[in-house]
Protein backbone atom coordinates (compact mmCIF):
# COMPACT_ATOMS: atom_id res chain seq x y z
CA UNK A 1 0.00 0.00 0.00
CA UNK A 2 2.90 2.35 0.78
CA UNK A 3 4.49 1.89 -2.64
CA UNK A 4 1.15 2.32 -4.38
CA UNK A 5 0.43 5.53 -2.48
CA UNK A 6 3.91 6.96 -3.12
CA UNK A 7 3.73 6.01 -6.79
CA UNK A 8 0.45 7.86 -7.16
CA UNK A 9 1.63 11.07 -5.49
CA UNK A 10 5.25 11.08 -6.70
CA UNK A 11 4.32 10.70 -10.37
CA UNK A 12 3.44 14.40 -10.92
CA UNK A 13 6.88 15.43 -9.57
CA UNK A 14 9.03 13.17 -11.75
CA UNK A 15 11.18 16.06 -13.02
CA UNK A 16 12.28 16.92 -9.50
CA UNK A 17 12.90 13.23 -8.82
CA UNK A 18 15.16 13.05 -11.86
CA UNK A 19 17.13 15.97 -10.45
CA UNK A 20 17.39 14.24 -7.06
CA UNK A 21 18.65 11.01 -8.64
CA UNK A 22 21.17 12.85 -10.84
CA UNK A 23 22.74 14.86 -8.03
CA UNK A 24 22.67 11.93 -5.58
CA UNK A 25 24.40 9.79 -8.22
CA UNK A 26 27.02 12.48 -8.81
CA UNK A 27 27.61 12.94 -5.08
CA UNK A 28 27.93 9.17 -4.53
CA UNK A 29 30.39 8.67 -7.42
CA UNK A 30 32.51 11.54 -6.15
CA UNK A 31 32.49 9.97 -2.67
CA UNK A 32 33.71 6.69 -4.16
CA UNK A 33 36.47 8.45 -6.05
CA UNK A 34 37.98 10.24 -3.04
CA UNK A 35 39.52 7.14 -1.32
CA UNK A 36 41.27 6.24 -4.57
CA UNK A 37 42.79 9.73 -4.79
CA UNK A 38 43.81 9.50 -1.15
CA UNK A 39 45.53 6.16 -1.75
CA UNK A 40 47.41 7.65 -4.73
CA UNK A 41 48.72 10.51 -2.59
CA UNK A 42 49.97 8.10 0.09
CA UNK A 43 51.51 5.55 -2.31
CA UNK A 44 52.84 7.88 -5.04
CA UNK A 45 53.37 11.15 -3.20
CA UNK A 46 54.19 10.57 0.44
CA UNK A 47 56.19 7.38 -0.09
CA UNK A 48 58.21 8.87 -2.98
CA UNK A 49 58.43 12.31 -1.40
CA UNK A 50 56.88 13.99 -4.47
CA UNK A 51 55.56 17.30 -3.04
CA UNK A 52 54.23 18.60 -6.36
CA UNK A 53 52.20 15.43 -6.86
CA UNK A 54 50.76 15.75 -3.35
CA UNK A 55 49.77 19.37 -4.00
CA UNK A 56 48.17 18.68 -7.39
CA UNK A 57 46.25 15.62 -6.27
CA UNK A 58 45.35 17.33 -2.98
CA UNK A 59 43.94 20.30 -4.91
CA UNK A 60 41.97 17.85 -7.02
CA UNK A 61 40.60 16.19 -3.86
CA UNK A 62 39.60 19.59 -2.51
CA UNK A 63 37.79 20.40 -5.76
CA UNK A 64 36.04 17.01 -5.72
CA UNK A 65 34.98 17.64 -2.11
CA UNK A 66 33.54 21.07 -2.94
CA UNK A 67 31.69 19.60 -5.92
CA UNK A 68 30.43 16.75 -3.74
CA UNK A 69 29.08 19.21 -1.17
CA UNK A 70 27.36 21.24 -3.91
CA UNK A 71 25.73 18.10 -5.36
CA UNK A 72 24.62 17.00 -1.89
CA UNK A 73 23.04 20.38 -1.10
CA UNK A 74 21.26 20.47 -4.47
CA UNK A 75 19.98 16.91 -4.04
CA UNK A 76 18.65 17.70 -0.56
CA UNK A 77 16.98 20.87 -1.89
CA UNK A 78 15.19 18.98 -4.66
CA UNK A 79 14.33 16.15 -2.25
CA UNK A 80 12.82 18.59 0.23
CA UNK A 81 10.68 20.14 -2.54
CA UNK A 82 9.44 16.71 -3.56
CA UNK A 83 8.60 15.77 0.05
CA UNK A 84 6.79 19.04 0.78
CA UNK A 85 4.77 18.81 -2.42
CA UNK A 86 3.80 15.20 -1.73
CA UNK A 87 2.68 16.24 1.76
CA UNK A 88 0.68 19.11 0.30
CA UNK A 89 -0.98 16.83 -2.27
CA UNK A 90 -1.79 14.18 0.34
CA UNK A 91 -3.42 16.68 2.69
CA UNK A 92 -5.39 18.17 -0.20
CA UNK A 93 -6.54 14.76 -1.42
CA UNK A 94 -7.68 13.70 2.06
CA UNK A 95 -9.50 16.99 2.60
CA UNK A 96 -11.33 16.73 -0.73
CA UNK A 97 -12.20 13.07 -0.12
CA UNK A 98 -13.57 13.74 3.36
CA UNK A 99 -15.61 16.59 1.88
CA UNK A 100 -17.32 14.02 -0.36
CA UNK A 101 -18.18 11.70 2.54
CA UNK A 102 -21.70 11.41 3.83
CA UNK A 103 -22.49 11.54 7.53
CA UNK A 104 -22.15 7.76 7.60
CA UNK A 105 -18.47 7.71 6.54
CA UNK A 106 -17.52 10.64 8.78
CA UNK A 107 -19.10 8.89 11.76
CA UNK A 108 -17.41 5.59 10.87
CA UNK A 109 -13.91 7.10 10.86
CA UNK A 110 -14.52 9.69 13.57
CA UNK A 111 -13.38 13.29 13.41
CA UNK A 112 -10.28 12.79 15.66
CA UNK A 113 -9.01 9.96 13.48
CA UNK A 114 -9.55 11.94 10.28
CA UNK A 115 -7.63 14.88 11.76
CA UNK A 116 -4.75 12.59 12.78
CA UNK A 117 -4.62 11.01 9.33
CA UNK A 118 -4.43 14.42 7.67
CA UNK A 119 -1.71 15.72 10.00
CA UNK A 120 0.48 13.19 11.82
CA UNK A 121 0.09 10.36 9.29
CA UNK A 122 0.84 12.62 6.33
CA UNK A 123 3.86 13.99 8.19
CA UNK A 124 5.29 10.47 8.62
CA UNK A 125 4.89 9.69 4.91
CA UNK A 126 6.37 13.09 4.04
CA UNK A 127 9.39 12.38 6.25
CA UNK A 128 9.89 9.03 4.52
CA UNK A 129 9.89 10.72 1.10
CA UNK A 130 12.45 13.26 2.31
CA UNK A 131 14.73 10.58 3.74
CA UNK A 132 14.30 8.45 0.63
CA UNK A 133 15.40 11.31 -1.60
CA UNK A 134 18.40 12.16 0.58
CA UNK A 135 19.55 8.71 1.79
CA UNK A 136 18.01 5.74 0.03
CA UNK A 137 19.18 6.70 -3.48
CA UNK A 138 22.82 7.16 -2.48
CA UNK A 139 22.95 4.17 -0.08
CA UNK A 140 22.81 1.37 -2.71
CA UNK A 141 25.24 3.26 -4.95
CA UNK A 142 27.73 3.61 -2.12
CA UNK A 143 27.25 0.00 -1.01
CA UNK A 144 27.60 -1.60 -4.45
CA UNK A 145 30.31 0.79 -5.63
CA UNK A 146 32.18 0.42 -2.35
CA UNK A 147 32.18 -3.36 -2.62
CA UNK A 148 33.48 -3.30 -6.21
CA UNK A 149 36.24 -0.79 -5.48
CA UNK A 150 37.20 -2.50 -2.19
CA UNK A 151 37.64 -5.78 -4.09
CA UNK A 152 39.82 -3.95 -6.62
CA UNK A 153 42.03 -2.75 -3.78
CA UNK A 154 42.50 -6.14 -2.09
CA UNK A 155 40.50 -9.34 -2.53
CA UNK A 156 42.03 -11.20 0.42
CA UNK A 157 40.50 -8.76 2.95
CA UNK A 158 37.06 -9.00 1.31
CA UNK A 159 35.98 -11.69 3.79
CA UNK A 160 35.60 -8.89 6.32
CA UNK A 161 32.87 -7.37 4.14
CA UNK A 162 31.18 -10.77 3.81
CA UNK A 163 31.07 -11.05 7.62
CA UNK A 164 30.35 -7.49 8.77
CA UNK A 165 27.53 -6.56 6.37
CA UNK A 166 25.28 -9.62 7.11
CA UNK A 167 25.92 -9.23 10.87
CA UNK A 168 24.77 -5.61 10.68
CA UNK A 169 21.72 -6.45 8.57
CA UNK A 170 20.59 -9.32 10.80
CA UNK A 171 21.00 -7.31 14.02
CA UNK A 172 19.07 -4.32 12.66
CA UNK A 173 16.33 -6.50 11.10
CA UNK A 174 15.63 -8.16 14.45
CA UNK A 175 15.09 -4.74 16.01
CA UNK A 176 12.87 -3.45 13.19
CA UNK A 177 10.61 -6.53 13.29
CA UNK A 178 9.83 -5.73 16.92
CA UNK A 179 9.28 -2.02 16.21
CA UNK A 180 6.53 -2.42 13.59
CA UNK A 181 3.73 -3.42 16.04
CA UNK A 182 4.70 -0.53 18.30
CA UNK A 183 4.35 1.98 15.48
CA UNK A 184 0.94 0.59 14.52
CA UNK A 185 -0.22 0.82 18.13
CA UNK A 186 1.21 4.33 18.47
CA UNK A 187 -0.96 5.75 15.67
CA UNK A 188 -4.10 4.27 17.21
CA UNK A 189 -3.20 5.78 20.58
CA UNK A 190 -2.49 9.18 19.03
CA UNK A 191 -6.05 8.96 17.65
CA UNK A 192 -7.29 8.34 21.18
CA UNK A 193 -5.41 11.36 22.58
CA UNK A 194 -6.91 13.57 19.87
CA UNK A 195 -10.36 12.16 20.58
CA UNK A 196 -10.15 12.82 24.33
CA UNK A 197 -8.70 16.30 23.84
CA UNK A 198 -11.33 17.23 21.24
CA UNK A 199 -14.16 16.03 23.49
CA UNK A 200 -12.82 18.00 26.45
CA UNK A 201 -12.42 21.20 24.44
CA UNK A 202 -15.85 20.88 22.82
CA UNK A 203 -17.57 19.98 26.07
CA UNK A 204 -15.65 22.26 28.42
CA UNK A 205 -18.86 23.90 29.68
CA UNK A 206 -20.42 20.54 30.52
CA UNK A 207 -17.21 19.43 32.23
CA UNK A 208 -17.20 22.52 34.44
CA UNK A 209 -20.93 22.42 35.07
CA UNK A 210 -20.68 18.90 36.48
CA UNK A 211 -17.35 19.58 38.23
CA UNK A 212 -15.64 16.78 36.28
CA UNK A 213 -12.29 18.49 35.71
CA UNK A 214 -10.40 15.93 37.82
CA UNK A 215 -12.05 13.01 36.01
CA UNK A 216 -11.21 14.47 32.60
CA UNK A 217 -7.63 15.20 33.67
CA UNK A 218 -7.23 11.56 34.71
CA UNK A 219 -8.82 10.42 31.46
CA UNK A 220 -6.42 12.50 29.38
CA UNK A 221 -3.49 11.44 31.57
CA UNK A 222 -4.28 7.79 30.91
CA UNK A 223 -4.46 8.31 27.14
CA UNK A 224 -1.29 10.40 27.24
CA UNK A 225 0.58 7.78 29.27
CA UNK A 226 -0.46 5.05 26.82
CA UNK A 227 1.10 7.00 23.96
CA UNK A 228 4.19 7.68 26.07
CA UNK A 229 4.60 4.01 26.97
CA UNK A 230 4.33 2.95 23.33
CA UNK A 231 6.75 5.66 22.22
CA UNK A 232 9.22 4.65 24.93
CA UNK A 233 9.08 0.99 23.89
CA UNK A 234 9.74 1.98 20.28
CA UNK A 235 12.42 4.44 21.44
CA UNK A 236 14.25 1.81 23.49
CA UNK A 237 14.39 -0.48 20.47
CA UNK A 238 15.53 2.42 18.31
CA UNK A 239 18.21 3.29 20.89
CA UNK A 240 19.72 -0.18 20.48
CA UNK A 241 20.24 0.31 16.78
CA UNK A 242 23.01 2.89 16.68
CA UNK A 243 25.19 1.26 19.36
CA UNK A 244 24.98 -1.99 17.39
CA UNK A 245 25.83 -0.19 14.15
CA UNK A 246 28.78 1.62 15.75
CA UNK A 247 30.00 -1.64 17.34
CA UNK A 248 30.03 -3.36 13.95
CA UNK A 249 31.72 -0.34 12.34
CA UNK A 250 34.45 -0.11 14.96
CA UNK A 251 35.11 -3.85 15.14
CA UNK A 252 35.31 -3.96 11.34
CA UNK A 253 37.77 -1.03 11.31
CA UNK A 254 39.98 -2.71 13.90
CA UNK A 255 39.85 -5.99 11.96
CA UNK A 256 40.87 -4.29 8.70
CA UNK A 257 43.81 -2.52 10.34
CA UNK A 258 44.82 -5.69 12.22
CA UNK A 259 44.83 -8.04 9.26
CA UNK A 260 46.02 -5.33 6.84
CA UNK A 261 49.05 -4.63 9.02
CA UNK A 262 50.29 -8.20 8.55
CA UNK A 263 49.92 -7.88 4.77
CA UNK A 264 51.81 -4.59 4.78
CA UNK A 265 54.51 -6.22 6.90
CA UNK A 266 55.06 -9.02 4.42
CA UNK A 267 55.01 -6.52 1.51
CA UNK A 268 51.86 -7.83 -0.20
CA UNK A 269 49.90 -4.63 0.46
CA UNK A 270 50.67 -0.89 0.46
CA UNK A 271 49.63 1.59 3.14
CA UNK A 272 47.54 3.62 0.66
CA UNK A 273 45.70 0.48 -0.41
CA UNK A 274 44.92 -0.36 3.22
CA UNK A 275 43.66 3.19 3.82
CA UNK A 276 41.44 3.06 0.71
CA UNK A 277 40.06 -0.38 1.66
CA UNK A 278 39.26 0.88 5.14
CA UNK A 279 37.44 3.93 3.72
CA UNK A 280 35.48 1.79 1.29
CA UNK A 281 34.48 -0.57 4.10
CA UNK A 282 33.31 2.42 6.12
CA UNK A 283 31.30 3.66 3.14
CA UNK A 284 29.71 0.26 2.70
CA UNK A 285 28.75 0.00 6.34
CA UNK A 286 27.58 3.62 6.42
CA UNK A 287 25.39 2.88 3.39
CA UNK A 288 23.96 -0.11 5.24
CA UNK A 289 23.40 2.12 8.29
CA UNK A 290 21.56 4.68 6.13
CA UNK A 291 19.43 1.87 4.73
CA UNK A 292 18.67 0.67 8.25
CA UNK A 293 17.69 4.20 9.26
CA UNK A 294 15.28 4.16 6.34
CA UNK A 295 14.09 0.77 7.48
CA UNK A 296 13.13 2.34 10.81
CA UNK A 297 11.02 4.98 9.05
CA UNK A 298 9.38 2.58 6.61
CA UNK A 299 7.30 0.55 9.12
CA UNK A 300 5.71 3.62 10.70
CA UNK A 301 5.23 5.30 7.33
CA UNK A 302 3.69 2.07 6.03
CA UNK A 303 1.16 2.04 8.86
CA UNK A 304 0.35 5.69 8.16
CA UNK A 305 0.08 5.02 4.41
CA UNK A 306 -2.44 2.24 5.11
CA UNK A 307 -4.53 4.64 7.20
CA UNK A 308 -4.35 7.36 4.54
CA UNK A 309 -5.21 4.90 1.77
CA UNK A 310 -8.17 3.67 3.81
CA UNK A 311 -9.62 7.18 3.66
CA UNK A 312 -8.76 7.77 -0.01
CA UNK A 313 -10.15 4.38 -1.09
CA UNK A 314 -13.42 4.70 0.85
CA UNK A 315 -16.31 5.53 -1.43
CA UNK A 316 -19.15 7.63 -0.13
CA UNK A 317 -22.44 5.83 0.23
CA UNK A 318 -24.03 8.94 -1.29
CA UNK A 319 -22.82 8.68 -4.88
CA UNK A 320 -23.57 10.86 -7.88
CA UNK A 321 -25.46 9.31 -10.77
CA UNK A 322 -23.51 8.31 -13.89
CA UNK A 323 -25.40 10.93 -15.90
CA UNK A 324 -26.87 13.30 -13.31
CA UNK A 325 -29.73 15.67 -14.09
CA UNK A 326 -28.21 19.16 -14.37
CA UNK A 327 -31.37 21.14 -15.21
CA UNK A 328 -34.36 21.32 -12.91
CA UNK A 329 -37.66 23.14 -13.15
CA UNK A 330 -38.06 25.65 -10.36
CA UNK A 331 -41.14 24.57 -8.40
CA UNK A 332 -39.68 23.61 -5.05
CA UNK A 333 -41.87 20.53 -4.69
CA UNK A 334 -40.60 17.88 -2.27
CA UNK A 335 -42.15 14.42 -2.24
CA UNK A 336 -41.31 11.22 -0.37
CA UNK A 337 -42.77 7.97 -1.66
CA UNK A 338 -42.61 4.98 0.72
CA UNK A 339 -39.19 6.16 1.93
CA UNK A 340 -37.44 4.07 4.55
CA UNK A 341 -34.06 4.51 6.18
CA UNK A 342 -31.92 2.34 8.46
CA UNK A 343 -28.44 2.85 9.82
CA UNK A 344 -25.91 0.11 8.98
CA UNK A 345 -26.16 -2.78 11.41
CA UNK A 346 -29.33 -1.46 13.05
CA UNK A 347 -32.00 -4.02 13.94
CA UNK A 348 -34.89 -1.67 13.18
CA UNK A 349 -35.20 1.07 10.53
CA UNK A 350 -35.32 4.67 11.72
CA UNK A 351 -37.99 5.50 9.09
CA UNK A 352 -40.53 3.18 7.53
CA UNK A 353 -42.76 3.82 4.49
CA UNK A 354 -42.87 7.59 4.85
CA UNK A 355 -44.86 9.38 2.15
CA UNK A 356 -45.84 13.03 1.89
CA UNK A 357 -45.90 15.93 -0.54
CA UNK A 358 -44.66 19.44 0.27
CA UNK A 359 -45.61 22.14 -2.24
CA UNK A 360 -44.26 25.61 -2.82
CA UNK A 361 -46.03 28.38 -0.93
CA UNK A 362 -47.09 25.95 1.76
CA UNK A 363 -45.65 25.04 5.16
CA UNK A 364 -45.16 21.38 6.06
CA UNK A 365 -44.44 20.77 9.73
CA UNK A 366 -43.08 17.59 11.32
CA UNK A 367 -43.61 16.86 14.99
CA UNK A 368 -43.07 13.86 17.20
CA UNK A 369 -41.44 12.62 20.33
CA UNK A 370 -37.68 12.42 20.80
CA UNK A 371 -36.25 9.62 18.67
CA UNK A 372 -39.23 9.51 16.33
CA UNK A 373 -36.95 10.05 13.28
CA UNK A 374 -37.65 13.71 12.51
CA UNK A 375 -34.03 14.74 11.85
CA UNK A 376 -33.36 11.56 9.87
CA UNK A 377 -36.37 12.38 7.72
CA UNK A 378 -35.29 15.92 6.80
CA UNK A 379 -31.71 14.72 6.22
CA UNK A 380 -32.99 12.62 3.32
CA UNK A 381 -34.09 15.74 1.42
CA UNK A 382 -30.63 17.37 0.93
CA UNK A 383 -29.27 13.80 0.60
CA UNK A 384 -27.09 13.82 3.68
CA UNK A 385 -28.16 10.17 3.76
CA UNK A 386 -29.67 8.04 1.02
CA UNK A 387 -33.00 6.34 1.64
CA UNK A 388 -32.54 2.59 1.94
CA UNK A 389 -35.79 2.11 0.03
CA UNK A 390 -38.44 4.26 -1.58
CA UNK A 391 -38.00 7.59 -3.34
CA UNK A 392 -37.12 11.15 -2.34
CA UNK A 393 -38.15 13.53 -5.13
CA UNK A 394 -37.41 17.21 -5.67
CA UNK A 395 -39.50 18.73 -8.45
CA UNK A 396 -40.37 15.21 -9.56
CA UNK A 397 -36.74 14.04 -9.90
CA UNK A 398 -35.16 11.48 -7.60
CA UNK A 399 -32.46 13.26 -5.53
CA UNK A 400 -30.10 10.36 -6.34
CA UNK A 401 -30.33 11.33 -10.01
CA UNK A 402 -29.72 15.05 -9.43
CA UNK A 403 -26.36 16.73 -9.72
CA UNK A 404 -25.37 17.31 -6.05
CA UNK A 405 -24.52 21.00 -6.46
CA UNK A 406 -27.85 21.61 -8.20
CA UNK A 407 -29.76 19.89 -5.40
CA UNK A 408 -27.93 21.75 -2.63
CA UNK A 409 -28.36 25.09 -4.41
CA UNK A 410 -32.14 24.65 -4.20
CA UNK A 411 -32.18 23.91 -0.45
CA UNK A 412 -31.59 26.21 2.50
CA UNK A 413 -30.89 23.97 5.50
CA UNK A 414 -30.82 25.16 9.10
CA UNK A 415 -29.64 22.12 11.11
CA UNK A 416 -30.70 21.17 14.61
CA UNK A 417 -27.32 22.29 15.94
CA UNK A 418 -26.50 25.44 13.96
CA UNK A 419 -22.80 25.86 13.26
CA UNK A 420 -21.08 29.16 12.58
CA UNK A 421 -17.60 29.41 11.09
CA UNK A 422 -14.78 31.54 12.44
CA UNK A 423 -14.84 34.92 10.73
CA UNK A 424 -17.39 37.70 10.90
CA UNK A 425 -21.15 37.99 10.90
CA UNK A 426 -21.01 39.03 7.23
CA UNK A 427 -18.74 36.14 6.16
CA UNK A 428 -21.10 33.66 7.80
CA UNK A 429 -24.20 35.18 6.21
CA UNK A 430 -22.55 35.19 2.77
CA UNK A 431 -21.65 31.51 3.06
CA UNK A 432 -24.37 30.49 0.60
CA UNK A 433 -24.23 33.66 -1.52
CA UNK A 434 -20.75 35.23 -1.60
CA UNK A 435 -21.88 38.24 -3.67
CA UNK A 436 -24.74 39.26 -1.34
CA UNK A 437 -24.87 43.01 -0.61
CA UNK A 438 -24.97 44.54 2.85
CA UNK A 439 -28.60 45.51 2.27
CA UNK A 440 -29.47 41.86 1.62
CA UNK A 441 -27.68 40.84 4.81
CA UNK A 442 -29.56 43.41 6.91
CA UNK A 443 -32.86 42.35 5.32
CA UNK A 444 -32.19 38.70 6.22
CA UNK A 445 -31.18 39.68 9.74
CA UNK A 446 -34.42 41.64 10.13
CA UNK A 447 -36.53 38.67 9.11
CA UNK A 448 -34.52 36.35 11.40
CA UNK A 449 -35.06 38.76 14.33
CA UNK A 450 -31.28 39.16 14.60
CA UNK A 451 -30.86 42.76 13.50
CA UNK A 452 -31.14 44.22 16.98
CA UNK A 453 -28.25 42.33 18.56
CA UNK A 454 -26.04 42.64 15.46
CA UNK A 455 -26.57 46.42 15.42
CA UNK A 456 -25.64 46.46 19.11
CA UNK A 457 -22.24 44.95 18.32
CA UNK A 458 -19.50 47.59 17.86
CA UNK A 459 -18.41 46.20 14.46
CA UNK A 460 -21.97 45.21 13.40
CA UNK A 461 -21.65 43.10 10.21
CA UNK A 462 -17.89 42.87 10.72
CA UNK A 463 -18.26 41.66 14.30
CA UNK A 464 -16.01 38.63 14.89
CA UNK A 465 -17.53 35.16 15.22
CA UNK A 466 -15.54 32.44 16.96
CA UNK A 467 -15.33 28.91 15.61
CA UNK A 468 -18.69 27.23 16.14
CA UNK A 469 -20.23 30.57 17.15
CA UNK A 470 -19.20 30.07 20.76
CA UNK A 471 -19.00 33.82 21.41
CA UNK A 472 -22.76 34.30 20.84
CA UNK A 473 -25.68 32.77 22.69
CA UNK A 474 -27.61 29.73 21.50
CA UNK A 475 -30.59 31.83 20.41
CA UNK A 476 -28.37 34.30 18.56
CA UNK A 477 -26.58 31.42 16.86
CA UNK A 478 -29.89 29.97 15.68
CA UNK A 479 -31.08 33.31 14.32
CA UNK A 480 -27.80 33.90 12.46
CA UNK A 481 -28.09 30.42 10.94
CA UNK A 482 -31.64 31.22 9.81
CA UNK A 483 -30.46 34.53 8.32
CA UNK A 484 -27.70 32.65 6.47
CA UNK A 485 -30.32 30.42 4.84
CA UNK A 486 -32.49 33.45 3.95
CA UNK A 487 -29.59 35.24 2.23
CA UNK A 488 -29.21 32.24 -0.07
CA UNK A 489 -32.83 32.64 -1.29
CA UNK A 490 -33.43 28.94 -2.11
CA UNK A 491 -36.67 27.41 -3.34
CA UNK A 492 -36.85 24.96 -0.43
CA UNK A 493 -36.30 25.78 3.24
CA UNK A 494 -35.65 22.97 5.70
CA UNK A 495 -35.62 24.05 9.37
CA UNK A 496 -34.70 21.23 11.74
CA UNK A 497 -35.92 22.34 15.17
CA UNK A 498 -34.40 25.76 14.52
CA UNK A 499 -36.58 27.69 17.00
CA UNK A 500 -35.84 25.65 20.13
CA UNK A 501 -33.55 28.27 21.69
CA UNK A 502 -35.97 31.16 21.06
CA UNK A 503 -38.52 32.49 23.49
CA UNK A 504 -42.19 32.28 22.52
CA UNK A 505 -42.48 35.98 21.57
CA UNK A 506 -39.39 35.91 19.32
CA UNK A 507 -40.56 32.62 17.85
CA UNK A 508 -43.92 34.19 16.93
CA UNK A 509 -42.35 37.31 15.38
CA UNK A 510 -39.92 35.19 13.38
CA UNK A 511 -42.69 32.96 12.03
CA UNK A 512 -44.75 35.95 10.97
CA UNK A 513 -41.76 37.52 9.21
CA UNK A 514 -40.92 34.24 7.49
CA UNK A 515 -44.49 33.85 6.27
CA UNK A 516 -44.19 37.16 4.43
CA UNK A 517 -40.59 36.68 3.25
CA UNK A 518 -40.77 33.14 1.84
CA UNK A 519 -44.41 33.02 0.81
CA UNK A 520 -43.56 31.40 -2.56
CA UNK A 521 -41.05 28.87 -1.23
CA UNK A 522 -41.51 25.36 0.12
CA UNK A 523 -41.15 25.48 3.88
CA UNK A 524 -40.45 22.26 5.82
CA UNK A 525 -40.07 22.70 9.55
CA UNK A 526 -39.29 20.27 12.38
CA UNK A 527 -40.39 21.50 15.79
CA UNK A 528 -40.90 20.36 19.34
CA UNK A 529 -43.32 23.15 20.33
CA UNK A 530 -46.85 22.99 19.03
CA UNK A 531 -47.06 26.79 19.08
CA UNK A 532 -44.33 26.90 16.39
CA UNK A 533 -46.29 24.79 13.88
CA UNK A 534 -49.89 25.57 14.83
CA UNK A 535 -50.47 27.60 11.63
CA UNK A 536 -48.80 25.08 9.26
CA UNK A 537 -50.71 24.03 6.15
CA UNK A 538 -49.82 20.40 6.77
CA UNK A 539 -48.60 18.75 9.97
CA UNK A 540 -47.04 15.29 9.93
CA UNK A 541 -47.00 13.38 13.22
CA UNK A 542 -44.11 10.91 13.46
CA UNK A 543 -44.01 8.01 15.89
CA UNK A 544 -41.35 5.27 15.77
CA UNK A 545 -40.37 6.32 12.24
CA UNK A 546 -43.90 6.17 10.82
CA UNK A 547 -46.42 8.87 9.98
CA UNK A 548 -49.33 8.30 12.35
CA UNK A 549 -51.14 11.58 11.72
CA UNK A 550 -51.53 14.05 8.88
CA UNK A 551 -53.53 17.27 8.55
CA UNK A 552 -53.93 20.75 9.98
CA UNK A 553 -53.83 21.52 13.70
CA UNK A 554 -57.60 21.39 14.05
CA UNK A 555 -57.91 18.17 12.03
CA UNK A 556 -55.21 16.39 14.00
CA UNK A 557 -56.78 17.32 17.33
CA UNK A 558 -59.80 15.28 16.26
CA UNK A 559 -58.12 12.44 14.36
CA UNK A 560 -54.70 11.83 15.96
CA UNK A 561 -54.43 10.63 19.54
CA UNK A 562 -50.64 11.06 19.48
CA UNK A 563 -50.92 14.69 18.40
CA UNK A 564 -53.61 15.39 20.95
CA UNK A 565 -51.33 14.04 23.70
CA UNK A 566 -48.49 16.31 22.53
CA UNK A 567 -50.82 19.31 22.49
CA UNK A 568 -52.26 18.57 25.91
CA UNK A 569 -48.77 18.26 27.37
CA UNK A 570 -47.80 21.73 26.08
CA UNK A 571 -50.90 23.90 25.80
CA UNK A 572 -53.83 24.70 28.00
CA UNK A 573 -57.29 23.93 26.70
CA UNK A 574 -57.83 27.60 25.85
CA UNK A 575 -54.56 27.83 23.89
CA UNK A 576 -55.30 24.63 22.02
CA UNK A 577 -58.70 25.94 21.02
Amino acid sequence: MLLKLLGRFLRPHWRLLVGVVFFQLAQSLLSLWLPTLNADIIDNGVVKGDTNYILWVGAGMLGVTVLQVACSITAVYFGAKVAMRVGRDLRGAIFVKVGEFSEREVSAFGAPSLITRNTNDVQQVQMLVLMTCTLLISAPILAVGGIILALRQDIQLSWLIVVSVPVLLIAVSLIIVRMVPQFRLMQARIDKVNKVLREQLSGIRVVRAFVREDVEVRRFKQANEEVTETALRAGRLFALMFPIVMLVLNVSSVAVIWFGAFRIQDGSMQIGTLTAFLQYLMQILMAVMMATFMAVLIPRASVCADRISEVLNTESTVKSAATPVSVLETHGTVELVDASFAYPGAEQPVLSDVSFLARSGRTTAIIGSTGAGKTSLVNLIPRLFDATSGLVLVDGVDVAELEPDLLWSRIGLVPQKPYLFSGTVASNLRYGKPDATDDELWAALSVAQARDFVEAMPEQLEAPIAQGGTNVSGGQRQRLAIARALVKRPEIYVFDDSFSALDVATDARLRQALKREIADATFIIVAQRVSTIIDADQILVLEDGRIVGRGTHEELLETSETYAEIVSSQLTAEEAA
